[in-house]
């Protein structure tokens, strides 16, 4: 229903632009151009993500702990195996994607597996893993692809108003609306990330704990990425695909904290501490 809605919402944009810089017509090609989109995201908006990080998948033989690990994680959490991809970066990470458990994918940055132990290599893995179990992730990438093509939009309403584009005439949209495209157009964008990420995160982090009964693995595992983070910016790292990942690429740059994409890492540690306490540990 969360994938539908967004979706939708993205159709609805896309016909507002049309309308408010081609009157009608442009309202008509703009939902054409939606439908089309919103199914070609359904089915490569994964491979969309993936080949922006320039990910390389890799095989038992090529990445052996790393692929028995995540064999093992699916296994207990009664998944099929999903496709590993490494993105070779010394800057700590992870996400996963894909339409579906059957066609899931975890990404893991070479930086990643180079800084943790085990155990917090672990609970990074079973974070994601939780993700791709509440099928969290077919939302989180078609997300990212949408906040791409809503930041797309702005600018061409922005280029359009600069050449005249938003006149009005019998058939046409007005400056009005052209000028709300461009305001509307990053907010919405901003607005999906934020929807989709806060919970997710902490259910994700509370099942990765359960998973590995290790909680403690995990809560160090995010203060190393964070700290990490905050040091320096993943490359090719963007705001639309900020989201995705177990701790935001982005930390380090100063943005709105009404659009963070994460909770607090203290908050979450705090959360996973708790759990351990429960557990005994």
């Amino acid at each position: 229903m969360k994938t539908a809605m967004l979706m939708a919402m993205m159709t609805a944009l896309c016909m507002m632009v049309g309308k408010a810089f081609g009157g009608n017509g442009g309202m008509l090609y703009a939902l054409i151009f939606g439908v089309g989109m919103n199914l070609y995201y359904y089915w490569y908006s994964d491979s969309m993500v993936l080949s922006h990080y320039h990910a390389q998948e890799c095989s038992r033989s090529s990445a052996p702990e790393l692929y028995s690990m995540i064999e093992r994680l699916s296994k207990k959490a009664g998944l099929p195996m999903p496709k590993v991809y490494k993105i070779n970066t010394d800057v700590p990470n992870a996400f996963a994607t894909g339409r579906n458990p059957e066609h899931a994918v975890v990404a893991v940055n070479t930086g990643l597996i180079n800084m943790l132990s085990d155990q917090e290599l672990e609970g990074v893995l079973a974070h994601e893993i939780s993700h791709i179990k509440h099928r969290d992730i077919l939302t989180s990438t078609i997300a990212a692809c949408m906040a791409s093509v809503i930041s797309y939009l702005a600018h061409v309403a922005q280029w359009a108003m600069i050449l005249g584009g938003g006149r009005r005439d019998d058939d046409r949209g007005s400056g009005f609306g052209g000028l709300f495209a461009i305001i509307l157009a990053p907010l919405a964008a901003s607005l999906i990330q934020m929807a989709i990420s806060r919970s997710r995160e902490y259910e994700a982090d509370r099942s990765a704990g359960e998973l590995t009964r290790n909680p403690e693995g995990l809560a160090a595992a995010l203060l190393k990425i964070e700290a990490y983070a905050h040091r320096r910016v993943m490359p090719n790292a963007n705001e639309a695909t900020a989201h995705m990942f177990i701790i935001n690429p982005l930390a380090g740059v100063d943005f709105n904290s009404l659009f963070s994409t994460h909770p607090k890492t203290a908050d979450r540690v705090a959360r996973l501490r708790e759990q351990a306490r429960s557990m005994g540990r």
